[in-house]
């Protein structure tokens, strides 16, 4: 008796890391998934391990993942959480500069998805590969990427046959869904974010050409790319109560209401992050508390709503604030909130500081400060500020909860008129590295300069690095004109976004180059954004007209001055002298 209840644990446990194997099925133009030969209506979030418990708990199957960065422990506790994973492989993007034709990148992407799928095609909480993650152009014009997408889910599917593929791309407006449809078929899925417009998605879709099932892969409140400022050039934010109604109308619309070719949802964000402000897309707080949103998503999933529902914000109101505000002006908010079971509610007041530092495609963001002690008075329904003495953008928040894991959030925003300081970068631990081992993480080498067309990078050219096992190639091809790069935070960004990073205590910045020949001259310089932008960069530092050595040689730029917000961390230039130039560069850092 005892062997075989043995016996059975061995059974149990061994069918319980199983592969799944998941099947996308077309009833003549009505698609479903199927998992282990049962129907799977994918019920998920965008999240992380934070989020497995609440989110299964709620009734979702699924969470999505956006890279494979601790894919196996994510796996791991999804499985010992009942869901699934949609397993994000992250590629290069174009709008951070990512070379799409350069073929040594897409070597070491393709090696890296590779080694991906075979390390974890048999994990059992494994629901399918996401390719790439909005990393097309805005109007999804470049053929090349759709084309190595193709590639790289032909690639994935001799690998595991058991497990469908997608790409997932931000809306479908210009030539995106004809080029998926006509570049891709080896893509199963559509992943597609959307949010001002997912409520229509199902109609556009369709109108677009779109006969691919699809996956709403992301959708919550209008991002601040869809909606315009106010009268005092501020994006106001919704109550997470007014948040609940758009998620439940895209719900009911983009998702339900297309059951040939939806195939489920993915809501965004089942957690907390700061992008705009540490509310706008978070639906919950980092205490774990439910805010609207996820009590719509828990009763659209099981089909009934919490016993304890979250508190209802219906408005909140500060004098004046619609117009430009004094510094230290003394005001009094007002907040109507109820709970639907009336339990009694704590409210907390903050006033944060709003820098305007909005990033784009899901890029990190500054936490800004906060000024506890502009909260002079407060209850649940009313607060006292007296407002700081800088000019600037401000945020007064209030953030409820009641006494069972329920709460709602809203804010105003507040402009002091003045000139206003441009915020510091973000602080890093020196040294700061730009780039080494053919690796970039804090600045992006995105701001390509003059005759790009004539330019290459190999970020992890292999033959005679200076330390380790790559190095960055540079190579202008052409025999007259000029070229440049710029190491960039965020990417893409020329003055425009806030972004850098505060390097106040280095003292240089050191680098390693070599040409090919030697003799090539090239200019380095840091801090190129000059006061003429908004987020300029605060100092600046030039080494000009270097002739380099055929040897590796160890550079440095002088650094002082006012080093709060470095926008461009490292460049380079050269100009052709009637033939191409080629060198590189290793080891770059701020000591």
């Amino acid at each position: 008796m005892e062997l075989m209840r043995i016996f059975a644990f061995s059974l149990a446990l061994l069918l319980s890391h199983a592969q799944a194997e998941v099947r996308l099925i077309n009833h003549d133009g009505r698609f479903e998934l199927r998992r282990d030969g049962k129907p799977f209506f994918v019920k998920g979030a965008g999240g992380d391990e934070r989020a497995m418990a609440s989110l299964a708990k709620a009734g979702g199957n699924t969470l999505r993942l956006w890279g494979d960065d601790r894919l196996g422990e994510m796996l791991n506790q999804a499985q010992q959480n009942g869901l699934t994973v949609i397993a994000g492989i992250w590629l290069g993007q174009v709008r951070q500069g990512f070379d799409w034709s350069d073929a040594d990148s897409l070597i070491q992407q393709r090696k890296h998805i590779r080694e991906v799928v075979l390390k974890h095609k048999d994990h059992p909480a494994l629901l399918c590969w996401a390719l790439g993650n909005e990393m097309e152009d805005k109007e999804g014009k470049n053929g090349a990427v759709w084309t190595v997408v193709n590639n790289l889910a032909v690639m994935v599917k001799q690998l595991d046959p058991a497990h469908p593929t997608m790409t997932v791309i931000a809306e479908i407006g210009g030539q995106k869904v004809r080029s998926v449809h006509a570049l891709c078929p080896e893509i199963d899925i559509l992943g597609i974010n959307s949010y001002c417009g997912a409520a229509s998605l199902p109609e556009r879709y369709r109108k677009a050409g779109g006969t691919k099932p699809y996956l709403l892969t992301e959708f919550g409140p209008a991002g601040i790319w869809e909606v315009k400022k106010n009268s005092i050039a501020a994006y106001e934010e919704p109550t997470s109560t007014e948040k609940a109604k758009t998620y439940r109308q895209v719900y009911e619309k983009a998702v339900l209401g297309e059951p040939a070719l939806c195939l489920g949802s993915c809501a965004f964000l089942w957690g907390q992050k700061q992008e705009v402000t540490a509310t706008w897309f978070s639906m919950l707080l980092t205490d774990g508390t439910r805010l609207g949103p996820a009590d719509v998503m828990q009763e659209l999933w099981s089909g009934s709503a919490p016993t304890n529902r979250c508190p209802e914000i219906r408005a909140i109101n500060v004098e004046g604030s619609a117009s430009l505000l004094d510094p230290a002006a003394k005001l009094h908010a007002k907040l109507e909130v109820t709970d639907p079971e009336d339990k009694p509610l704590r409210v907390e007041w903050m006033v944060q500081r709003d820098h305007g530092e909005y990033g784009t495609g899901g890029d990190a963001e500054i936490v800004p400060p906060t000024f506890p002690t502009a909260i002079t008075r407060d209850d649940a329904h009313s607060a006292d500020i007296t407002l700081p003495g800088e000019p600037g953008l401000y945020r007064l928040f209030a953030t409820v909860r009641d006494e069972a894991g329920g709460g709602a959030t809203a804010n105003v925003p507040l402009r002091i008129r003045g000139e206003e300081r441009m915020p510091p970068g973000k602080k890093p631990t020196l040294p700061f590295i730009v780039y080494a081992e053919g690796d970039e993480t804090a600045s992006i080498s995105s701001g390509w300069m003059g005759d790009t067309k004539s330019l290459q990078l190999d970020p992890k050219h292999p033959e005679r690095p200076h330390a380790g096992k790559a190095a960055l190639k540079c190579a202008f091809s052409a025999t007259s004109g000029w070229c440049g790069v710029a190491w960039q935070s965020p990417a893409g960004d020329w003055g425009d976004r806030g972004g850098g990073h505060d390097l106040s205590g280095a003292s240089k910045v050191t680098f390693w180059a070599r040409g090919e020949s030697g003799g090539e001259v090239v200019s380095f310089k840091f801090g190129i954004l000059g006061k003429e932008k908004r987020f300029h960069d605060t100092a600046s530092g030039a080494l000009e007209n270097v002739a380099l050595s055929k040897d590796w040689q160890r550079y440095e730029i002088a650094a002082s001055g006012d080093l709060t917000r470095i926008k461009t961390a490292f460049s380079w230039s050269t100009a052709s002298n009637g033939q191409p130039v080629v060198f590189y560069v290793d080891e770059v850092r701020w000591e």
